[in-house]
């Protein structure tokens, strides 16, 4: 791809010296604080009076009671209504307290297990399966073309991959006299994308919470143990892997996670999302530029900066978490320490470790806020190295007139009030035993410069 004649990288890095860190944090006399975002050039003021709301995670007046159910069924994700998902390519199981894997379940076993977590296919792709034969010519391999035979070799497989596209068709504005008119084998052609796509669904296992009486009490990634959010970050490195393997026309995976329906989720049903791409973005192509310039641009205007400025608040020996600069939203970054640039080269170890940070920060923001977990990291084609790194951002203010007529983002909350939030709560959950060992908080945390070792390789 050829980069464009003015960016950010050539345009703004390149003009202001290197470690100027003033000129991207600027506090005025008013309390008012200007920020650029060193890796995007964004532009955000964050105007005192606006983020003095604090952390609550109490049950709202406008909260309704939730009728007894012995097993959920509040929506298409939840556990009595697994028929309503394409067929799972993978789900975790727990065994005599242990985890464990079962690969490509029959549709007819489906219920014989409860599954902690699923691996399925989006039904409604953003990236589609034509989209990869059309223009690549792919060609599904022969681990997926036995998976599929198998599924169809059953008779409830073909029910429920018939029920399933006669769903998608409907959404898709088909009539009912249409949908049944469709012939066997063009459904099952559609059923392709399900044994073939690269845009899954990473699903828990849990609508609500345990005993949940309220429509407010959702069962987050905070309101996981330690060990369960670790389960659902490795199984999502895998299927990460997995997309890698079996398209080998995917340059890069998007991994995102959008909880409660202003960050866009359309269940309040906690899941990620892997979606393959064929390209890299402009703003990481601009990145890895950055890297080509300065090795240690991810240490300097990352970790470096907010030991610099106290924005730190929390670390453990594998990530560092810190109230990131520049960004339209008030924004956590947690970065891996690892040398591998990538979460799939991570061991488990290294997987754990980012985990519970991660963990902590979603325990420490309770449920009630909307917000996105963005993975960012170095994409499978590039030889120079970025950091895994994490963007939580809270969906808690709308961009309007004023921020598309100037390009000067309103961020209602600046870094250090976002910081001051999460400090006493971290403490709080830690003492409620809610959070793994070895997180360190506020003043305890190490805050080493130069701690990422992503290109010391």
């Amino acid at each position: 791809m050829t980069r464009p004649k003015k960016q950010f990288v050539e345009d703004v890095v390149g003009a202001i010296p290197l470690m100027r860190y003033d000129v991207y944090y600027h506090y005025m006399p008013d309390g008012t604080i200007k920020q650029i975002n060193p890796f995007t050039g964004s532009e955000v003021w964050s105007v005192p009076g606006r983020g003095n709301k604090p952390l609550a995670n109490e049950i709202p007046e406008t909260a309704k009671e939730l009728p007894y159910k012995e097993k959920e069924d509040y929506c298409s994700f939840c556990e009595s209504r697994y028929y309503e998902t394409p067929p799972e390519k993978a789900r975790i199981i727990k065994e005599n307290g242990q985890y464990k894997t079962l690969q490509a379940v029959p549709s007819s076993k489906y219920f014989e297990t409860q599954a902690e977590f699923r691996r399925t296919p989006n039904l409604f792709e953003i990236v589609s399966l034509d989209y990869w034969r059309k223009n690549y010519g792919y060609k599904m391999n022969q681990v997926q073309n036995a998976w599929r035979e198998q599924y169809l070799s059953d008779s409830d497989g073909v029910k429920h991959i018939c029920e399933v596209v006669d769903y998608k068709l409907s959404r898709m504005g088909r009539s009912y006299d249409a949908i049944k008119s469709v012939p066997l084998d063009e459904k099952l052609s559609i059923a392709d994308a399900f044994f073939g796509g690269s845009h899954e669904l990473i699903i828990a296992k849990r609508h609500y919470i345990d005993k949940a009486r309220y429509d407010t009490q959702l069962y987050s990634s905070g309101e996981m143990t330690p060990e369960e959010h670790y389960q659902y970050f490795k199984f999502t490195t895998e299927a990460l892997s997995d997309i890698y393997t079996n398209n080998r026309y995917v340059r890069y995976v998007s991994v995102f996670q959008n909880w409660l329906k202003l960050a866009g989720a359309s269940f309040d049903h906690i899941h990620k999302q892997l979606v393959g791409l064929d390209s890299w973005s402009l703003s990481i192509e601009n990145q890895i530029q950055m890297v080509r310039d300065n090795p240690n641009i991810f240490n300097e205007y990352g970790p470096n900066f907010a030991i610099h400025h106290n924005l730190v608040f929390a670390e453990n020996n594998y990530a560092i978490a810190y109230a990131a600069i520049g960004h339209r939203y008030p924004t956590i970054a947690i970065y891996s320490k690892s040398n591998h640039p990538r979460p799939q080269e991570h061991s488990d170890e290294e997987i754990r470790g980012v985990s519970d940070l991660v963990h902590a920060c979603h325990v420490g923001m309770g449920n009630q806020i909307s917000c996105n977990e963005e993975w960012n990291y170095t994409p499978i084609d590039s030889v120079y190295n970025m950091p895994w790194r994490i963007l939580i951002k809270w969906r808690i203010n709308i961009p309007a007139g004023f921020e598309g007529n100037t390009g000067i983002y309103i961020n209602p909350i600046s870094p250090h009030q976002l910081r001051d939030k999460m400090v006493p709560r971290l403490y709080e959950m830690r003492a409620q035993g809610l959070i793994a060992f070895g997180v360190s908080i506020a003043e305890e945390c190490p805050c080493k410069f130069n701690c990422l070792t992503y290109h010391f390789r």
